[in-house]
């Protein structure tokens, strides 16, 4: 027997993005969202409300990153998406993150998240909280790769579940894309 939760947004993996931009002064600020993916080959599509400081500041700046978060930044990740950078100026170093300046957008890269995807704004509707970025570069730190390839124990991101209010790390393989699938054919 199954049970109804009704019409909400609840699946799994939500990943927890990292959303960070610079204000009108050049400070950084991040935020937590999990209602995000990727909706063309070179974009990303987030849910953000028109009312937090990430949001005003990326419409004014026109750029931003999403780094996802990790299973070693928990703690960290938490605190940017339940803190507000409207009323906390210095939470990204109260989280003890450091960034460093892309070189190809006008967003901060969060130093100690591994995975980074550093965006264009595309569009924004207030309407709909719906955000699109244009992938430019995705930058990986070395550390969290083995011979050449991200390796996502490495990574080791995490997942926020909606049913729990928790959040899981990823990293078990139990299957190749495109090739597990083959042994039906």
């Amino acid at each position: 027997m199954r049970k109804n939760f009704g019409a909400k947004p609840l699946t799994y993996p939500q990943p927890v993005l990292i959303i960070a931009t610079y204000d009108e002064n050049g400070a950084p600020d991040a935020m937590n969202a999990a209602w995000g993916g990727i909706s063309e080959s070179n974009e990303i599509s987030i849910c953000l409300g028109s009312n937090h400081k990430t949001t005003e500041n990326l419409l004014k700046t026109k750029a931003f990153t999403v780094s996802m978060g990790d299973a070693d930044h928990v703690t960290e990740c938490d605190y940017v998406g339940i803190v507000s950078g409207k009323k906390a100026t210095d939470k990204l170093a109260k989280a003890g993150f450091t960034v460093t300046k892309s070189e190809l957008v006008n967003a901060p890269i969060i130093n100690e998240l591994a995975v980074c995807l550093e965006c264009k704004l595309i569009s924004y509707d207030e309407e709909s909280c719906r955000l699109v970025g244009e992938i430019v570069n995705v930058s990986v730190e070395e550390s969290a790769m083995t011979e050449g390839k991200v390796d996502v124990a490495k990574v080791r991101p995490i997942s926020f579940d909606p049913f729990n209010n928790a959040y899981h790390v990823l990293g078990e393989k139990v299957g190749d894309a495109w090739k597990s699938g083959k042994s039906l054919m």
